[in-house]
Protein backbone atom coordinates (compact mmCIF):
# COMPACT_ATOMS: atom_id res chain seq x y z
CA UNK A 1 0.00 0.00 0.00
CA UNK A 2 1.52 3.29 -1.15
CA UNK A 3 2.25 5.89 1.47
CA UNK A 4 0.37 9.19 1.13
CA UNK A 5 2.67 12.18 0.81
CA UNK A 6 2.37 14.73 3.58
CA UNK A 7 1.28 18.18 2.42
CA UNK A 8 4.03 20.74 2.41
CA UNK A 9 6.25 22.92 0.29
CA UNK A 10 8.20 21.24 -2.44
CA UNK A 11 11.37 22.54 -3.99
CA UNK A 12 9.44 23.83 -7.02
CA UNK A 13 7.05 25.76 -4.77
CA UNK A 14 9.91 27.33 -2.84
CA UNK A 15 11.61 28.36 -6.07
CA UNK A 16 8.37 29.83 -7.42
CA UNK A 17 7.74 31.87 -4.27
CA UNK A 18 11.37 33.01 -4.17
CA UNK A 19 11.13 34.27 -7.76
CA UNK A 20 7.86 36.07 -7.00
CA UNK A 21 9.36 37.67 -3.93
CA UNK A 22 12.41 38.79 -5.89
CA UNK A 23 10.22 40.33 -8.60
CA UNK A 24 8.16 42.21 -6.02
CA UNK A 25 11.31 43.62 -4.39
CA UNK A 26 12.88 44.45 -7.77
CA UNK A 27 9.88 46.30 -9.18
CA UNK A 28 9.26 48.00 -5.86
CA UNK A 29 12.85 49.22 -5.80
CA UNK A 30 12.50 50.47 -9.38
CA UNK A 31 9.06 52.09 -9.36
CA UNK A 32 8.29 53.16 -5.78
CA UNK A 33 10.61 56.22 -6.03
CA UNK A 34 8.85 57.21 -9.25
CA UNK A 35 5.48 56.83 -7.55
CA UNK A 36 6.54 59.05 -4.63
CA UNK A 37 7.97 61.61 -7.04
CA UNK A 38 4.71 61.56 -9.03
CA UNK A 39 2.65 62.17 -5.87
CA UNK A 40 4.98 64.93 -4.68
CA UNK A 41 4.36 66.88 -7.88
CA UNK A 42 0.70 67.26 -6.89
CA UNK A 43 1.24 67.84 -3.15
CA UNK A 44 0.88 71.34 -1.68
CA UNK A 45 4.02 71.62 0.53
CA UNK A 46 6.85 73.70 -0.83
CA UNK A 47 9.39 70.89 -0.47
CA UNK A 48 9.26 67.68 -2.52
CA UNK A 49 7.46 65.10 -0.39
CA UNK A 50 4.62 62.66 -0.86
CA UNK A 51 3.75 61.88 2.76
CA UNK A 52 1.78 63.41 4.35
CA UNK A 53 -0.41 64.41 1.42
CA UNK A 54 -1.75 67.84 2.39
CA UNK A 55 -3.86 68.61 -0.66
CA UNK A 56 -4.09 68.31 -4.44
CA UNK A 57 -2.55 71.19 -6.35
CA UNK A 58 -1.29 72.04 -9.84
CA UNK A 59 0.68 75.11 -8.82
CA UNK A 60 4.04 73.40 -9.34
CA UNK A 61 3.25 72.78 -12.99
CA UNK A 62 2.27 76.45 -13.35
CA UNK A 63 5.50 77.58 -11.74
CA UNK A 64 7.45 75.17 -13.91
CA UNK A 65 6.07 76.68 -17.10
CA UNK A 66 6.92 80.14 -15.78
CA UNK A 67 10.52 79.16 -14.92
CA UNK A 68 12.57 80.47 -17.84
CA UNK A 69 15.87 79.12 -16.50
CA UNK A 70 14.69 75.51 -16.55
CA UNK A 71 13.31 75.73 -20.07
CA UNK A 72 16.47 77.45 -21.33
CA UNK A 73 18.44 74.56 -19.82
CA UNK A 74 16.10 72.04 -21.49
CA UNK A 75 16.62 73.74 -24.87
CA UNK A 76 20.40 73.63 -24.41
CA UNK A 77 20.22 69.94 -23.51
CA UNK A 78 18.17 69.21 -26.62
CA UNK A 79 20.61 71.13 -28.84
CA UNK A 80 23.61 69.32 -27.35
CA UNK A 81 21.82 65.98 -27.63
CA UNK A 82 21.06 66.52 -31.32
CA UNK A 83 24.67 67.50 -32.04
CA UNK A 84 26.02 64.52 -30.11
CA UNK A 85 23.72 62.14 -32.00
CA UNK A 86 24.91 63.44 -35.36
CA UNK A 87 28.59 63.35 -34.42
CA UNK A 88 28.55 60.09 -32.42
CA UNK A 89 26.64 58.16 -35.11
CA UNK A 90 29.08 59.33 -37.79
CA UNK A 91 32.21 58.56 -35.77
CA UNK A 92 30.85 55.29 -34.38
CA UNK A 93 29.79 53.99 -37.77
CA UNK A 94 33.13 54.95 -39.32
CA UNK A 95 35.06 53.21 -36.55
CA UNK A 96 32.91 50.08 -36.76
CA UNK A 97 33.32 49.81 -40.54
CA UNK A 98 37.08 50.32 -40.21
CA UNK A 99 37.55 47.71 -37.48
CA UNK A 100 35.37 45.06 -39.14
CA UNK A 101 37.26 45.38 -42.42
CA UNK A 102 40.76 45.81 -41.03
CA UNK A 103 42.79 42.57 -41.14
CA UNK A 104 46.18 43.80 -39.92
CA UNK A 105 47.85 43.16 -36.57
CA UNK A 106 47.16 46.72 -35.46
CA UNK A 107 43.42 46.06 -35.30
CA UNK A 108 43.53 45.10 -31.60
CA UNK A 109 45.55 48.18 -30.71
CA UNK A 110 43.22 50.46 -32.68
CA UNK A 111 40.19 48.85 -31.03
CA UNK A 112 41.67 49.55 -27.60
CA UNK A 113 42.35 53.18 -28.52
CA UNK A 114 38.79 53.74 -29.80
CA UNK A 115 37.18 52.10 -26.75
CA UNK A 116 39.47 53.75 -24.17
CA UNK A 117 37.19 56.83 -23.66
CA UNK A 118 34.65 54.50 -22.06
CA UNK A 119 37.18 53.69 -19.34
CA UNK A 120 38.20 57.31 -18.76
CA UNK A 121 36.41 59.27 -16.00
CA UNK A 122 34.06 61.94 -17.30
CA UNK A 123 35.84 64.63 -15.30
CA UNK A 124 39.10 63.86 -17.10
CA UNK A 125 37.36 63.98 -20.49
CA UNK A 126 35.76 67.32 -19.70
CA UNK A 127 38.93 68.96 -18.42
CA UNK A 128 41.13 67.62 -21.24
CA UNK A 129 38.60 68.74 -23.86
CA UNK A 130 38.44 72.21 -22.33
CA UNK A 131 42.23 72.59 -22.15
CA UNK A 132 42.83 71.27 -25.67
CA UNK A 133 40.21 73.32 -27.48
CA UNK A 134 40.89 76.48 -25.47
CA UNK A 135 44.45 76.39 -26.80
CA UNK A 136 42.94 76.38 -30.28
CA UNK A 137 40.73 79.36 -29.50
CA UNK A 138 37.45 77.51 -28.92
CA UNK A 139 35.77 78.73 -25.72
CA UNK A 140 33.52 76.71 -23.48
CA UNK A 141 29.93 76.46 -24.63
CA UNK A 142 27.44 74.25 -26.43
CA UNK A 143 29.90 73.31 -29.20
CA UNK A 144 32.58 72.27 -26.76
CA UNK A 145 30.03 70.26 -24.75
CA UNK A 146 29.05 68.39 -27.93
CA UNK A 147 32.70 67.62 -28.70
CA UNK A 148 33.40 66.50 -25.13
CA UNK A 149 30.39 64.19 -24.91
CA UNK A 150 30.95 62.70 -28.37
CA UNK A 151 34.42 61.49 -27.35
CA UNK A 152 32.94 58.64 -25.29
CA UNK A 153 29.37 58.35 -26.60
CA UNK A 154 30.69 57.55 -30.09
CA UNK A 155 32.40 54.49 -28.58
CA UNK A 156 29.02 53.16 -27.42
CA UNK A 157 27.65 53.63 -30.93
CA UNK A 158 30.69 51.92 -32.43
CA UNK A 159 30.17 48.82 -30.27
CA UNK A 160 26.52 48.62 -31.33
CA UNK A 161 27.45 48.86 -35.01
CA UNK A 162 30.19 46.26 -34.64
CA UNK A 163 27.75 43.82 -33.05
CA UNK A 164 25.36 44.32 -35.96
CA UNK A 165 28.08 44.00 -38.60
CA UNK A 166 29.09 40.62 -37.19
CA UNK A 167 25.90 39.23 -38.80
CA UNK A 168 26.39 41.00 -42.13
CA UNK A 169 27.03 38.89 -45.23
CA UNK A 170 29.85 40.60 -47.11
CA UNK A 171 29.07 38.45 -50.14
CA UNK A 172 26.22 40.86 -50.86
CA UNK A 173 28.68 43.73 -51.25
CA UNK A 174 31.02 41.64 -53.38
CA UNK A 175 28.14 40.60 -55.65
CA UNK A 176 27.04 44.21 -56.08
CA UNK A 177 30.59 45.28 -56.92
CA UNK A 178 30.88 42.46 -59.45
CA UNK A 179 27.66 43.67 -61.10
CA UNK A 180 29.14 47.12 -61.64
CA UNK A 181 27.97 49.07 -58.57
CA UNK A 182 30.29 51.67 -57.07
CA UNK A 183 31.41 51.60 -53.46
CA UNK A 184 29.12 54.53 -52.70
CA UNK A 185 26.13 52.72 -54.20
CA UNK A 186 26.97 49.57 -52.25
CA UNK A 187 27.08 51.54 -49.01
CA UNK A 188 23.80 53.42 -49.58
CA UNK A 189 21.85 50.52 -51.10
CA UNK A 190 23.12 47.49 -49.12
CA UNK A 191 25.18 48.31 -46.02
CA UNK A 192 23.20 51.28 -44.71
CA UNK A 193 19.73 49.62 -45.00
CA UNK A 194 21.12 46.64 -43.07
CA UNK A 195 22.34 48.98 -40.32
CA UNK A 196 19.16 51.10 -40.16
CA UNK A 197 17.69 49.43 -37.02
CA UNK A 198 21.01 49.82 -35.21
CA UNK A 199 21.27 53.45 -36.28
CA UNK A 200 17.96 54.16 -34.57
CA UNK A 201 19.03 52.30 -31.42
CA UNK A 202 22.40 54.05 -31.32
CA UNK A 203 20.75 57.44 -31.84
CA UNK A 204 18.39 56.89 -28.89
CA UNK A 205 21.27 55.67 -26.69
CA UNK A 206 23.47 58.62 -27.67
CA UNK A 207 20.72 61.15 -26.98
CA UNK A 208 19.91 59.68 -23.56
CA UNK A 209 23.58 59.52 -22.60
CA UNK A 210 24.01 63.16 -23.63
CA UNK A 211 20.84 64.40 -21.95
CA UNK A 212 21.75 63.02 -18.51
CA UNK A 213 25.49 63.62 -18.64
CA UNK A 214 26.92 65.87 -15.91
CA UNK A 215 30.60 65.15 -15.19
CA UNK A 216 31.89 65.88 -18.67
CA UNK A 217 29.45 68.66 -19.48
CA UNK A 218 30.03 70.77 -16.37
CA UNK A 219 33.65 71.48 -17.41
CA UNK A 220 33.00 72.02 -21.12
CA UNK A 221 29.78 74.03 -21.04
CA UNK A 222 31.40 77.31 -19.98
CA UNK A 223 28.84 79.96 -19.02
CA UNK A 224 25.89 78.00 -20.40
CA UNK A 225 23.85 75.43 -18.53
CA UNK A 226 22.03 72.19 -19.21
CA UNK A 227 19.13 70.56 -17.43
CA UNK A 228 21.30 68.32 -15.27
CA UNK A 229 23.52 71.24 -14.23
CA UNK A 230 20.47 73.40 -13.52
CA UNK A 231 18.89 70.69 -11.37
CA UNK A 232 22.15 70.17 -9.50
CA UNK A 233 22.37 73.88 -8.70
CA UNK A 234 18.72 73.89 -7.57
CA UNK A 235 19.38 70.90 -5.30
CA UNK A 236 22.22 72.80 -3.59
CA UNK A 237 20.17 75.96 -3.09
CA UNK A 238 16.42 75.38 -2.90
CA UNK A 239 14.82 72.30 -4.43
CA UNK A 240 11.10 72.75 -5.06
CA UNK A 241 8.42 70.39 -6.41
CA UNK A 242 8.87 72.04 -9.82
CA UNK A 243 11.51 69.37 -10.40
CA UNK A 244 8.94 66.68 -9.67
CA UNK A 245 6.52 68.30 -12.10
CA UNK A 246 9.21 68.29 -14.80
CA UNK A 247 9.95 64.63 -14.06
CA UNK A 248 6.24 63.77 -14.42
CA UNK A 249 6.19 65.42 -17.85
CA UNK A 250 9.29 63.47 -18.93
CA UNK A 251 7.81 60.20 -17.64
CA UNK A 252 4.56 60.76 -19.52
CA UNK A 253 6.43 61.61 -22.73
CA UNK A 254 8.62 58.54 -22.35
CA UNK A 255 5.65 56.23 -21.81
CA UNK A 256 3.79 57.72 -24.79
CA UNK A 257 6.87 57.35 -27.01
CA UNK A 258 7.40 53.75 -25.86
CA UNK A 259 3.76 52.83 -26.51
CA UNK A 260 3.83 54.48 -29.93
CA UNK A 261 7.05 52.67 -30.84
CA UNK A 262 5.63 49.33 -29.70
CA UNK A 263 2.43 49.90 -31.70
CA UNK A 264 4.50 50.78 -34.76
CA UNK A 265 6.64 47.67 -34.30
CA UNK A 266 3.58 45.45 -33.98
CA UNK A 267 1.98 47.06 -37.04
CA UNK A 268 5.14 46.43 -39.07
CA UNK A 269 5.25 42.82 -37.86
CA UNK A 270 1.57 42.33 -38.76
CA UNK A 271 2.15 43.86 -42.18
CA UNK A 272 5.14 41.57 -42.73
CA UNK A 273 3.06 38.55 -41.71
CA UNK A 274 0.29 39.64 -44.12
CA UNK A 275 2.79 39.93 -46.97
CA UNK A 276 4.18 36.49 -46.21
CA UNK A 277 0.68 35.00 -46.04
CA UNK A 278 -0.28 36.70 -49.32
CA UNK A 279 2.85 35.36 -50.99
CA UNK A 280 2.08 31.84 -49.74
CA UNK A 281 -1.50 32.10 -51.01
CA UNK A 282 -0.26 33.32 -54.39
CA UNK A 283 2.16 30.41 -54.62
CA UNK A 284 -0.59 27.95 -53.67
CA UNK A 285 -2.99 29.42 -56.24
CA UNK A 286 -0.31 29.29 -58.92
CA UNK A 287 0.48 25.67 -58.08
CA UNK A 288 -3.22 24.70 -58.11
CA UNK A 289 -3.68 26.53 -61.43
CA UNK A 290 -0.82 24.57 -62.96
CA UNK A 291 -2.34 21.33 -61.69
CA UNK A 292 -5.74 22.18 -63.17
CA UNK A 293 -4.17 23.10 -66.51
CA UNK A 294 -2.26 19.83 -66.55
CA UNK A 295 -5.48 17.88 -65.87
CA UNK A 296 -7.38 19.72 -68.64
CA UNK A 297 -4.65 19.28 -71.26
CA UNK A 298 -3.88 15.61 -72.02
CA UNK A 299 -0.63 16.60 -73.73
CA UNK A 300 0.69 17.87 -70.37
CA UNK A 301 -0.24 14.71 -68.48
CA UNK A 302 2.61 12.29 -67.74
CA UNK A 303 2.75 9.39 -70.16
CA UNK A 304 2.74 5.77 -69.05
CA UNK A 305 5.86 3.73 -68.83
CA UNK A 306 6.92 2.20 -72.21
CA UNK A 307 6.11 -1.48 -72.49
CA UNK A 308 9.07 -3.80 -73.12
CA UNK A 309 9.23 -5.30 -76.62
CA UNK A 310 9.08 -9.11 -76.91
CA UNK A 311 12.32 -10.76 -77.89
CA UNK A 312 12.54 -11.76 -81.59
Amino acid sequence: MARSRKPGFRAEDMTRWAVKGYLVIFFGYMFLPLLFMFVAAFNEPGIPRAIPFEGLTFQWFERLFDNAQIWAAVVNSLIIGAGVVALAITLGLSGALLLTRLKTRGRTFLYGVLVSPLLTPGIILGISTLVFWNNLGVPGGLLLAILAQATFISAYCMLLFMARLQRFDHALEEAALDLGASHRQVFWKITLPFLRPTIFTAAVLAFLQSFENFNTTVFAIGGETTLTIQLASMARLSLTPEVNALAVIFIVLTVVAAVALEMKRRAERAEEERRIAAAKRADAEMASGLDRGRDDNPALQPQGQPQPQPAQ
